[in-house]
């Protein structure tokens, strides 16, 4: 397979394009004050007396950790909203007699503390963007792509993705999964073979974007992932033992790489063509 046009350029969102390394708070320090909020919120619209905040915020953890556990093995996706709507209503509270819309400001999604733009993104997005490539981000988030996009926001990233910006939430899916990768190409109206993936997971972004034609560039952080996967070696055929599509795939450690791997892939892509 020898693509001769480079038309897309997909990405992965945490840990490819959001540096998650600096993030110091607890889960809990992170999703308790939300969950407060939206307790003090929803008895207050419900009258409700029967649980306190504490009840919520065990129950809410406990589904979600079982989303997460069983999305591992089906990859349905677990979808945050709903998850948290099931606790309450599983407490006694009527969240089918609540505005969903309201409850979920309320609940008030932000950039995560200690999160930052990695310092190579936004000169590889410039670049990429002025040769005429389209871009988007697929990620494997619970929380739907509206809420994300309060990140990519305050990030200042939002600009560069018009097209395309899909959460595993939305579509239903998490990568692996091909219909990701297939709704991110209907987005941004490009075929596997003019499109690569970015991402810094080998089995959910690589494995994945490999399996539906499309090459793909992993970036090597610092996580360790489940059964000691190795990184693909920078620009060589070399990839995760007993896995197909070995040539469609190089890893990097700074996106200041990418132009050299996509020189060796899409020779002409410079010029947009």
């Amino acid at each position: 397979m020898t693509p001769c046009q480079l038309k897309g350029v997909l990405f992965d969102f945490d840990d490819t394009l959001i540096d998650w390394s600096g993030v110091e708070l607890s889960w809990h320090e992170l999703e308790a004050p939300r969950l407060i909020r939206v307790y003090e919120y929803v008895c207050r619209r419900t009258d409700h007396k029967g649980s306190t905040v504490s009840d919520l915020i065990n129950l809410y953890q406990e589904r979600t950790i079982q989303a997460w556990s069983e999305a591992r093995q089906s990859l349905i996706a677990p979808h945050m909203p709903n998850i948290l709507f099931g606790a309450l209503r599983a407490l006694g509270i009527d969240g089918d007699g609540l505005d969903r819309d309201a409850v979920m400001r309320v609940y008030d999604w932000k950039v995560i503390p200690g999160t930052v733009v990695f310092p190579d993104v936004l000169p590889m997005l410039e670049a990429l963007r002025a040769a005429g490539i389209k871009l988007g981000i697929v990620t494997n988030a619970s929380q739907p792509m509206a809420m994300r996009d309060a990140e990519l926001a305050g990030h200042g990233l939002i600009e560069y993705f018009p097209d395309c910006r899909l959460a595993a939430a939305d579509t239903g899916y998490l990568k692996p999964h091909r219909l990701m990768f297939e709704a991110a190409l209907a987005q941004i109206d490009t075929t596997p073979s003019e499109t690569v993936f970015i991402g810094d997971n080998p089995r959910a972004d690589i494995a994945g974007a490999t399996a539906v034609g499309m090459r793909a560039v992993q970036r090597i952080t610092r996580r360790v992932f489940d059964g000691g996967v190795r990184a693909v070696e920078p620009n060589t055929q070399r990839v995760f033992p007993g896995w197909e599509n070995m040539s469609l795939q190089a890893s990097l450690h700074s996106l200041d790489e990418l132009p050299a791997i996509l020189d060796s892939w899409y020779p002409d892509w410079r010029n947009g063509s």
